[in-house]
């Protein structure tokens, strides 16, 4: 009998091939947010190894949304052309390209994760951060993020826009709005980062406006017969944070709005976390949002086998299962998993005669 992993998925006009999804992954490869071969090849990989959606990592819709100087980013047109190459080579493999659009707020401006993950003063080719308050991540650092105002609020909310139409151009075929991981949109969410006293800051209504905002503007150039995402982080896992309750009453709102899944994190917005790390440990929370709400779910999180992913799907707990370290230890994890679920499915014709052991 076929596997659940390994059937196909339809949302909207695009139909996934399988249930295996490609997690955004920042790569610290860019040079003023331009993709370079290394993520034509570390993206094209992962198409040719079977899984059916590839999204690219978090992509700064304003230089100062990267994470690191080295992320990618859709501030300019000219950006675009390299990730067109990027999308029709995904394309032609039978996968899917997508696209996480971000802006990482006060956890900017750092150096890359093997150069330790450091926060860049000014003199050493930082820049100033932004947030919904001036709190900062770690205590001790060079300098506050500054608390938007409403001009650059509008500002921002222009920028996701310019950046989905770029996006489109660039042949994306699913776009994934980055609200989790103690990122800009989440950073406005939980009472933890947020203690505004506008109508952005302090009731639930208002933290999640500058969210709900950014989805607008971004569907207002996205086409309406292609897949949108959010991914959210379901709770700040720290007392007093953003919390899985809150977490599905703005599912609900967002489905109402339009958008087709969410994909289900946790944790990233507080150095002071407290997380009980293990096999699957956030697949409760797509499980619960997806039954509660009745809206598509991706589940992520120390996924790491073939089995775990196929119980996941075939007992209904989520849509889709995202891959993140385990697709970096191994490219051809879709090809892997089918063969060690008995799934016979298309090799590239270059890797047929690897296919039979």
């Amino acid at each position: 009998m076929a596997s659940k992993l390994f059937s196909s998925l339809q949302i909207k006009s695009i139909t996934l091939k399988n249930r295996i999804v490609i997690s955004p992954m920042c790569q610290y490869s860019a040079e003023d947010g331009f993709a370079n071969d290394w993520h034509l090849v570390h993206l094209g990989s992962r198409a040719t190894g079977g899984s059916g959606l590839i999204i690219q990592e978090a992509t700064a819709v304003s230089p100062e949304g990267r994470i690191s100087p080295e992320d990618l980013g859709l501030w300019s047109d000219e950006h675009i052309e390299k990730l067109q190459s990027i999308t029709k080579f995904i394309i032609s493999q039978g996968s899917v390209p997508g696209i996480q659009l971000a802006h990482a707020g006060r956890k900017a401006s750092v150096s890359a994760l093997w150069l330790g993950n450091k926060k860049l003063d000014f003199d050493q080719g930082g820049w100033q951060t932004v947030s919904s308050s001036a709190i900062p991540y770690h205590d001790g650092e060079p300098f506050l993020p500054k608390e938007l105002d409403k001009d650059e609020i509008n500002k921002l909310v222009s920028d996701f826009k310019q950046a989905t139409k770029r996006a489109v151009k660039a042949g994306y075929q699913v776009l994934e709005i980055h609200a989790a991981h103690g990122y800009l949109l989440h950073q406005f969410l939980s009472p933890l980062t947020n203690s505004r006293t506008d109508e952005y800051g302090g009731s639930f209504e208002n933290r999640i406006r500058f969210a709900l905002e950014i989805v607008d503007a971004v569907q207002s150039e996205w086409p309406s017969d292609l897949p949108l995402f959010v991914r959210i982080s379901a709770t700040d896992w720290a007392d007093g944070g953003w919390n899985v309750e809150e977490s599905v009453q703005l599912c609900k709102i967002l489905k109402e709005k339009g958008v087709d899944l969410i994909d289900v994190s946790s944790g990233g917005l507080v150095s002071y976390q407290q997380i009980l790390v293990g096999p699957s440990y956030q697949v409760h929370f797509a499980e619960k949002i997806k039954k509660e709400i009745g809206i598509l779910t991706g589940a992520v999180g120390l996924i790491t086998t073939s089995q775990q992913a196929e119980a996941i799907v075939a007992e209904d707990k989520a849509d889709l299962v995202l891959f993140a370290r385990e697709s970096l230890r191994n490219p051809n994890l879709g090809l892997h998993f089918a063969q060690e679920l008995g799934d016979d499915v298309q090799w590239p014709k270059q890797y047929e005669r690897a296919k039979k052991r």
